[in-house]
């Protein structure tokens, strides 16, 4: 009889063990999805610090779900769609560890207000850090992007992910009680009334359907290597792509063999050159706008010579902004790829 009971305890052990296993792991996908905007203990960064205990009191999990799920269209937060519900089930669980109280629930019923009398409060008192239109801060959460005492960029509240994440009630907390460790007050301390704060309300949610921040756009049909081949020699390609720099405003930094620094000089190839370029005005607007700009930066154009022919070959900026969901920053790349593409031409012609 005990050896039964034995193997029925063991079989159970067994069964659990294996549903456990099925579990998402909220702490491995938080760490795997997250982190590295959000911090590894949710304390911010290019992301909001989830773990402020202010915004752990003023959001829903239901909020947090969707915000998982819908992202923020062109605002550096991407939408998770691959994840199951559990898996963001388990990633807002895991969040919510953070947190000792009980999370907010709030209604889904609108706010009756005054959008047009909301219109008027919104610009004398929200416009100077969410902007005239709800477009949200210029840059993101990190340090070079925003004055360093400030923990969080302020949000787009026109972004289509946010409205719909976002319940009326949830705004309007947010607006009774403000968050403390973030430039967000409370406006009915200010001196607003719960009425006004209504209209404020009413007026955030009229962006709904107009939202005037751009979906960052995809990488479909964009090529990932600007090319252009030179009638020259590489002498001369080399020759007219710095007097190209030069006048299209940026500066030569350097030229170097591709092969430097993993090989002797003795034994670099010498007909595969890298010139690295810079305009500091553009770079530090670049950088203001998103850091991460740096991972591709300098600037810098390569002159191969093969077999008679003599190409020009770049990075496709456009393509690697892309993946940072960033549409400011996909605008300035934009840019870079039209100049990239200039000089290339023109030490070409």
């Amino acid at each position: 009889m005990r050896s039964v009971v034995a193997f029925a305890l063991l079989l159970l052990v067994a069964v659990q063990q294996a549903v456990w296993a099925d579990l998402p792991d909220g702490a491995r996908l938080f760490a795997q999805n997250c982190a590295v905007c959000h911090g590894e203990t949710g304390s911010g960064g290019i992301g909001v610090p989830l773990s402020l205990p202010s915004f752990q009191a003023t959001v829903s999990n239901q909020y947090l779900a969707a915000t998982i799920r819908h992202g923020r269209p062109g605002r550096v937060m991407p939408a998770f769609t691959q994840l199951s519900d559990a898996e963001v089930a388990a990633i807002v669980d895991y969040i919510r560890s953070w947190y000792k109280g009980a999370p907010p629930v709030f209604s889904g019923a609108p706010v009756k207000g005054d959008p047009v009398h909301g219109k008027e409060l919104f610009a004398a008192h929200c416009a100077m850090c969410h902007g005239a239109d709800g477009q949200g801060g210029t840059g993101t959460g990190v340090t070079f992007s925003r004055p360093r005492g400030l923990p969080i960029m302020p949000p787009a509240l026109n972004n289509a992910g946010f409205l719909a994440a976002a319940p009326d009630a949830m705004i309007r907390s947010v607006l009774i009680h403000g968050r403390a460790g973030t430039p967000m007050i409370s406006f009915l301390k200010a001196g607003l009334s719960e009425t006004d704060i209504d209209d404020l309300v009413s007026y955030v949610r009229s962006f709904q359907g107009e939202e005037k921040a751009p979906a960052a756009g995809s990488v479909a049909g964009l090529k990932p290597v600007l090319v252009v081949q030179s009638p020259y020699d590489l002498k001369t390609t080399l020759a007219n792509l710095t007097q190209a720099i030069n006048s299209d405003n940026f500066f030569v930094g350097r030229d170097q063999p591709v092969e430097y620094g993993l090989t002797t000089t003795a034994k670099a190839n010498p007909h595969q050159i890298i010139v690295y370029f810079c305009d500091v005005p553009f770079l530090n607007k670049a950088l203001a706008i998103d850091p991460r700009v740096g991972l591709f930066l300098p600037c810098r154009i390569t002159v191969v010579e093969h077999q008679g022919k003599v190409m020009l070959m770049s990075v496709n900026p456009e393509v690697v902004s892309r993946l940072f969901n960033n549409s400011e920053l996909n605008a300035l790349c934009k840019e870079m790829h039209d100049r990239y593409l200039a000089i290339m031409q023109e030490a070409t012609l």
